[in-house]
């Protein structure tokens, strides 16, 4: 009779499991899961407050990590200290919408202070990342065995008579002995007694006053047998076979500290599923159903309980963290449900990712149909390969004027783009400043990219490593250059992924002379673009969510000023050329002042002079700044006018190169409207913006559309210190992709 009830209690089980199977529906692979605990660390500010004196093993740590890596998750762990907001960040950054973010399995007993249990629960909670198990409001209400107790009545649940004690005066409560005895805010049975009489009553308070510097709580000793239920899921809640813990012939019939860390010399057994009767199974699983519910307990829990000898149950405690080692109940209740401890360890994932995210399958990205689906997979489950995208990118140096640099650049752009199936277009490619690729549709009324592969960096500029901050990427040209290859590479690759590639009409140019205003590859950047029906640009995003499509133009010359050599002791005899030369650009930029977007100034100055006497010559670099070219024409003309006739130096004046504007034009705004089309769907908001520095963008033909900025936002471009936003590199990643399988 009694394996019959022990078979159909197991049945029973595989039947309420088989109900939250379809949570297996949730995916599981390449989820970034933190595993978060205490243990070691003292990184607090300051040390004071009743302190953590629960330890979890680094051996049960390790086996929550394997089964988790079983489950193909990403998992790395944490201590729950101060520095876990920002570690936390860096390993599961800020989502986009529709993209699951990472999730803590906690472990957490918190360090010190009151309801330690609640600490990193609240801290997730307070910067959005989703964990599994309880929040802070069960675990308070759990930690503190009299609220708990009081909350059960409340409900009309069973449990044992009580007082509590504030402090080490008190009188003895009128209960009956035997008494248990144990600290009122504390787990794992620290400090917990039997005592028979007054004498042994005020000797255990006062060791627990003195240990653990909070009140007592008595309640009235049951005799009996002590069965625990494991609690599993939220909606339904499902209850695990009870457990009955088989104590020994000697020490008291009480679960104690030492016993759990076998210190007791005594052995504990676990029997699971519990000699019950299938009365009393209903009846344990509704009272832990109801306690578990009545704290708010989510995911997980552990209600144990007394059976008393006349078959009633009393409830002891709920435990909101309940313990997953090998040995301990919670573990031995799966197992009998037919749930090892991988299968356990990660159905817990599951369960808390149902609650968090609802049972539908977890991309919930798109409704557009199957291909974007598919982008935003790729690219938002493929997050920590993006940043070793750019970290390979960013290691390869290519400053502007190493050729060696930037053909070797230029080479692993030909091997990307080989594995993409895109062919070399020959015709606009010089093998030294700009490369050119197309898909087998072509380039021709297609779309055509644009980026460069060089640093626009000067020499004496100390290279950045690459490193990486939870909001921020770091690196030598990680935001003017390396940012935009590593979103193109990317974006290419998710088109790649569904077979999209050669049926999209697509060129990608590369240029190699961004730091010299491209001026070698300008004629194939015009050639290219006018090839194509429309043109994106990949320098860096200036401004969070915006796209460029108004920029300045640029215009450099060469000012020389050219006189005799005169002695340092004669300059106030004659006129001196480095004077002479700085009024004339004084002159110059005041020639700009009634004029709107437009600016002229020195860049750059060098003198030349002998020793003991004045400069005899003057090399000054002029840039002008402009939006409208007929006010940049009347501007040279003008100057060209005033250093027409007699001067006492020789003058020349010379533009040397230029970068067209990038003018407001109806063409460009549609495009933008297109791309906020894409993104509306994913909540990447794309706003227009103007901007004073220029880019190739300029070069593109009027009558064809062009949008501009669209690498990853960035801040310190052109300095040592310049980074890319890690969020903007996978929103401009998706948007690119996104608007090349959609509308491309």
């Amino acid at each position: 009779m009694l394996h019959s009830l022990r078979f159909l209690a197991v049945c029973s089980y595989f039947r309420c499991l088989s109900d939250i199977a379809k949570f297996s529906a949730i995916i599981r692979s390449n989820m970034k899961i933190a595993v978060v605990y205490n243990r070691e660390s003292k990184r607090v500010i300051n040390l004071f407050g009743i302190p953590n004196q629960e330890r979890i093993g680094t051996a049960a740590i390790q086996r929550i990590v394997e089964a988790l890596k079983k489950g193909k998750h990403q998992v790395r762990t944490f201590e729950g200290d101060k520095d876990l907001i920002e570690n936390l960040e860096e390993f599961m950054p800020q989502v986009i919408k529709g993209e699951r973010p990472g999730m803590v399995f906690n472990l957490s007993y918190g360090i010190q202070g009151q309801a330690r249990y609640t600490h990193i629960p609240s801290i997730l909670e307070m910067v959005g990342i989703p964990y599994v198990g309880s929040g802070p409001l069960a675990h308070s209400l759990s930690l503190d065995k009299v609220v708990t107790k009081m909350m059960l009545r409340q409900r009309n649940l069973p449990t044992p008579d009580f007082a509590v004690l504030d402090s080490p005066g008190f009188e003895c409560p009128v209960l009956p002995y035997p008494l248990i005895v144990k600290p009122k805010n504390e787990a794992v049975s620290f400090g917990i007694k039997v005592v028979n009489d007054e004498a042994e009553l005020h000797s255990a308070a006062g060791s627990i006053f003195e240990r653990f510097h909070q009140p007592v709580l008595v309640e009235c000793y049951i005799k009996g047998r002590e069965i625990n239920v494991g609690l599993i899921g939220n909606s339904p809640v499902e209850a695990l076979p009870p457990c009955e813990i088989i104590f020994g012939k000697t020490g008291p019939r009480i679960y104690t500290y030492e016993d759990k860390t076998g210190k007791s010399g005594r052995r504990i057994e676990v029997e699971c599923p519990a000699e019950i009767s299938p009365d009393q199974l209903d009846e344990a699983k509704r009272l832990a159903l109801t306690a578990f519910n009545a704290l708010s307990c989510c995911d997980c829990a552990r209600v144990d309980m007394r059976l008393d000898e006349n078959g009633n149950f009393h409830i002891l405690e709920v435990n909101s963290l309940p313990s997953l080692g090998e040995h301990g109940s919670y573990v031995h209740a799966a197992q009998a449900a037919g749930l090892d401890f991988s299968r356990l360890v990660n159905r817990l994932v599951e369960v808390a990712s149902v609650r968090y995210f609802g049972m539908q399958a977890p991309n919930f990205s798109s409704r557009r149909g199957k291909q974007t689906t598919s982008i935003f997979n790729y690219v938002t489950r493929n997050r920590g390969r993006l940043e070793k995208t750019l970290q390979k990118w960013v290691q390869l140096s290519s400053r502007s004027g190493d050729y060696i640099g930037i053909y070797n650049a230029a080479r692993r752009a030909s091997e990307v783009m080989s594995e993409l199936n895109l062919l070399p277009v020959k015709e606009l490619t010089d093998n030294h400043n700009t490369w050119a690729w197309q898909s087998g549709a072509g380039l021709e009324d297609g779309t055509l990219l644009i980026a460069h592969l060089d640093v626009p960096l000067s020499e004496q500029s100390p290279p950045a490593s690459f490193s990486i901050e939870p909001e921020w990427i770091y690196g030598d040209g990680v935001a003017t250059s390396r940012g935009p290859l590593a979103m193109l590479e990317f974006a290419l690759r998710s088109l790649n992924s569904i077979r999209l590639m050669r049926r999209k009409k697509l060129g990608v140019l590369l240029y190699g002379d961004e730091g010299l205003e491209a001026r070698h590859s300008m004629l194939s950047i015009r050639q290219a673009a006018s090839k194509a029906a429309r043109v994106i640009v990949l320098r860096p995003g200036l401004a969070e969510n915006t796209l460029t499509i108004d920029r300045r133009g640029q215009r450099f010359y060469r000012f020389i000023v050219e006189g005799k050599p005169t002695r340092i002791d004669n300059w106030q005899k004659k006129e001196d050329v480095l004077r002479w030369a700085s009024s004339k650009v004084g002159e110059f930029s005041n020639m700009s002042l009634n004029l709107k977007r437009f600016n002229i100034g020195a860049l750059k100055l060098e003198t030349n002079s002998l020793t003991m006497h004045l400069p005899h010559r003057v090399n000054a670099t002029l840039l002008m700044s402009y939006a409208d070219e007929s006010d940049a024409n009347q501007v040279e003309d003008g100057i060209s006018e005033r250093l027409k006739g007699r001067h006492p130096f020789n003058c020349e004046f010379t533009r040397f190169s230029e970068r067209p504007p990038l003018r407001r034009r109806r063409n460009n705004s549609k495009l933008l409207q297109e791309f906020r089309e894409v993104g509306e769907h994913w909540d990447i908001k794309v706003n227009e913006q103007s901007s004073a520095w220029p880019s190739v963008a300029g070069l593109v033909p009027a009558t064809v559309p062009v949008v501009c900025g669209f690498g990853p936002y960035s801040k310190d471009l052109y300095t040592p210190q310049e980074a890319v936003n890690r969020l903007s590199i996978v929103q401009r990643s998706l948007l690119l992709a996104g608007y090349l399988a959609e509308k491309g």
